[in-house]
C-alpha cells in the first residue's frame, strides 16, 4: 500500500486508511513508536497502561448485588487476636 507524505502546517504526516486502522484496532489520539533501520521506517502501536478515575468504575458498579458469601463469613468471625 502507497500513502503520501503531505504538508500540514510547518509539519508533513502521511494518513493511516481506515482499513489499517480497524485491523490494528488503532484510533485517533492512539501512540506509535517509530523506528529507522536500513532504509525502511517502522511503526509499532505503544501500549499505553490505561488510567481509570473511581468515579467511571463506580458507575459500572451494581450496588443491588448481593454479598459474596466469603465476604459476609469473613465480616462475622470474631476476633481471634488483639485487633479491635
Amino acid at each position: 500500500m502507497q500513502v503520501k507524505i503531505q504538508q500540514w502546517g510547518n509539519s508533513v504526516g502521511i494518513r493511516l486508511p481506515a482499513t489499517i486502522l480497524k485491523q490494528m484496532n488503532l484510533g485517533s489520539g492512539d501512540m506509535l513508536s517509530l523506528d529507522v533501520s536500513d532504509g525502511a521506517i517502522t511503526l509499532k502501536p505503544v501500549k499505553v497502561k490505561p488510567h481509570y478515575r473511581l468515579a467511571d468504575l463506580m458507575v459500572q458498579c451494581d450496588s443491588t448485588a448481593p454479598e459474596p458469601a466469603d465476604l459476609a463469613a469473613w465480616k462475622a468471625m470474631q476476633p481471634v487476636g488483639g485487633e479491635t
